[in-house]
């Protein structure tokens, strides 16, 4: 049997999930958070298979939660879910210790195949991100911008470029305003921009939002 904790914060995802795998006898999810910080707490008290773990979650987000769950067990195989496309978040959650990632408009399909195969050690890699990751080995020169910005940047970032203000930013990620403020000094920074028109642009070029 392949014991999981499934992390999410909407309700309405989870629900969908265990229907997924309800007719699955070789796979039970045994535990459920809404947060990281759940997660982390049950993973301190329970023993589980496999962790299938959302990318964006309020306060401390998916890709944080998976460095925190690497170390308390750096073997737990985690499997990212999220409703991002692969040139966003596959390359991160990889570096980061996950086992796959799967997004959240393909899972009906293909979750319980990834779940199967990485309970069983391996990596479960689309196409699209095996392309990433070789671009990523053999191409450096060839990376956008965004991808030289830290995990916690790359959030922020996102969460400008859609219109949401300093403080909205600062209350769902639980942090300042002031820290918000230096996140995005150090963005425009590294990204060598001087106005968040110019993020935007280069959000919309890049395909990064719609």
């Amino acid at each position: 049997m392949i014991n999981i904790l499934m992390v999410d914060d909407h309700d309405i995802v989870r629900e969908g999930i265990r229907r997924i795998i309800e007719d699955e006898t070789e796979i039970k999810i045994t535990k459920e958070a809404s947060t990281g910080e759940e997660a982390i707490e049950l993973l301190m008290k329970n023993n589980f298979d496999l962790v299938l773990l959302d990318i964006s979650m309020p306060g401390k987000n998916g890709i944080q939660t998976l460095k925190e769950i690497k170390q308390i067990n750096k073997d737990l195989p985690v499997l990212m879910l999220s409703m991002h496309a692969e040139e966003q978040y596959a390359m991160r959650s990889i570096k980061a210790g996950a086992s796959g990632y799967l997004t959240k408009d393909t899972a009906s399909n293909k979750l319980v195949a990834a779940i199967k195969q990485i309970s069983k050690g391996r990596k479960y890699i689309s196409q699209e991100v095996a392309e990433l990751l070789v671009s990523d080995i053999y191409h450096n020169e060839d990376k956008a911008l965004h991808a030289y910005l830290s995990d916690r940047e790359f959030e922020i970032f996102q969460l400008i470029v859609i219109g949401n203000t300093s403080k909205k930013i600062a209350a769902d990620l639980s942090i300042s305003d002031k820290t918000v403020s230096t996140y995005r000094s150090r963005i425009l920074k590294k990204m060598n921009m001087k106005t968040i028109s110019e993020l935007i642009r280069y959000a919309i070029n890049q395909k990064l939002i719609d």
